[in-house]
């Protein structure tokens, strides 16, 4: 597929993907915020969280079910945006995306399967037996909720090298500004290192993807979006050279003085003579 055929095919889907990427932020943080509502225990103790817990299961399987269909949206944006690079640079390595697409399924899988096993658990706690911390024990640490645990914390390592390295990736290739890059790097760490309960940082990156690849991106979208080539992105110290000599050119109002082309190999340079030297003035004697 060349340029024009890349360019063509992102035209016909950037609208649908520019929705679905803000859809994924906005599931990822209404998921957040489901999952904070409702009772929740003010001490640490087995028994007691599996009690508050099945008065709460209603909140947490609605909470799964909306966090699975983020996780799902986010694989889906991930892998549009890493197309979008190895198409531009076909080096690109395509593993990147497999991590991206299994981290977003396996964490949709896991978190709405472990809600149900844990749902299932106590309500069986609440109903059954005499509550008390043995049993309690007994139903929380069988093999089943273990291997689902590590599930978990697998896809999650997977989503978070997928958001970081198709962040990278699409910087490189000009597909996203620096700020943006690195947010989605940034953002790709916090998968796995939590500062807040909402994911406010990942929902925001979303939500501004969804609107750069709209192409209402408040300065211009990334020239790459419109060649469809690489278009990397110049040094730092390149760049901020060049944005002093274009304020001073504008304080100045003074036009760039253009810089000779040096001679041809092997083209003696020409010598200056009397005739093409300029003249001095001479200084007057009092």
């Amino acid at each position: 597929m060349n340029a024009d055929q890349q360019l063509l095919h992102e035209a016909r889907s950037r609208n649908r993907q520019a929705v679905i990427a803000g859809v994924a932020g906005v599931l990822l943080v209404v998921a957040a915020t489901v999952q904070l509502g409702g009772p929740h225990t003010k001490v640490d103790e087995l028994t007691v969280d599996l009690i508050v817990a099945s008065k709460r299961f209603p909140l947490d399987l609605i909470a799964a079910g909306i966090n699975g269909l983020g996780s799902l949206a986010v694989a889906w944006t991930l892998v549009y945006l890493h197309s979008c690079s190895r198409a531009r640079n076909p080096q690109v390595r395509d593993y990147v995306k497999w991590l991206a697409l299994a981290g977003g399924v396996l964490a949709a899988i896991t978190g709405v399967v472990y809600a149900i096993v844990v749902a299932i658990k106590v309500h069986q706690f609440v109903t059954t037996g005499t509550q008390t911390y043995q049993e309690a024990n007994h139903l929380t640490s069988g093999s089943g909720l273990l291997a689902l645990q590590l599930l978990g914390q697998a896809s999650a390592l997977a989503l978070a090298v997928g958001f970081a390295l198709v962040s990278l990736n699409a910087m490189r290739q000009g597909l996203l500004t620096r700020f943006m890059g690195y947010l989605g790097i940034f953002a790709g760490v916090l998968i796995l290192f939590q500062v807040t309960q909402i994911p406010v940082v990942q929902g925001f990156w979303l939500l501004a993807l969804g609107y750069l690849i709209s192409g209402r991106w408040p300065t211009g979208v990334p020239p790459a979006w419109r060649s469809g080539r690489s278009e990397p992105w110049p040094p730092a110290n390149q760049a901020r050279m060049q944005r002093a000599g274009a304020a001073r050119r504008g304080r100045t109002g003074a036009k760039p003085v253009p810089t000779p082309e040096p001679a041809p190999a092997g083209v003696p340079a020409p010598s200056r003579t009397r005739a093409t030297t300029p003249k001095r003035k001479r200084k007057r004697r009092n």
